[in-house]
């Protein structure tokens, strides 16, 4: 009995943490950053987005259903915050930059907004920023020559207005889960 008694005392006594419903990175030593050009051509950081929330996903645009569905999720979320709708920047970076050129990436990311950016890294960059965000891809080849697909991973990784990771959300979460989230952030920010 004391037990449970000193437990809840203790739980009282911590301060508010935000009730994320995505999986809370906080303090994680990996999905620090990025420094990738744009399709525009233009060298992105997360710097370049000081006080907004950032969610970066990873893809490729002849996806037939996870990149296309997470796009439009972002871009939903977006009109849900409303006003704070121009505190969100979505940053998709092409696991495919064989198939995606600039001119690819800049008509998919104005199919979803014109202000989400897609990021096309080199192979040798592709390699770097896939392991420092511990994200899988892979080439599988289809049934002609030169007809393939990439497998990847499907979640997003959230930063904060202060470009910090601070959460991951996996597909398929929803757009009221990831725009509650990113209110939170908005707010504690």
């Amino acid at each position: 009995m004391a037990l449970s008694m000193s437990a809840g005392v203790l739980t009282g006594c911590a301060p508010d943490k935000p009730q994320f419903k995505s999986i809370d990175l906080t303090g994680a030593d990996y999905a620090q950053g990025f420094s990738l050009a744009d399709h525009n051509g233009q060298l992105r950081t997360l710097k370049d987005f000081a006080g907004k929330v950032v969610v970066v996903f990873f893809g490729f645009t002849q996806c037939p259903d996870v990149c296309p569905t997470s796009m439009a999720e972002l871009a939903e979320i977006k009109k849900q915050l409303g006003a704070d709708g121009d505190k969100l920047q979505a940053i998709f970076i092409t696991v495919d930059p064989e198939r995606d050129t600039p001119e690819m990436l800049k008509a998919y990311m104005a199919n979803f907004d014109p202000t989400f950016l897609a990021l096309r890294p080199t192979p040798e960059q592709l390699a770097q920023v896939a392991r420092d965000f511990k994200i899988y891809y892979k080439k599988v080849d289809g049934k002609t020559q030169g007809s393939y697909t990439m497998d990847h991973s499907a979640g997003s990784y959230i930063f904060d207005p202060q470009g910090r990771v601070r959460l991951y959300s996996r597909y398929g979460s929803g757009a009221e889960v990831l725009a509650s989230d990113i209110r939170l952030l908005l707010k504690s920010s």
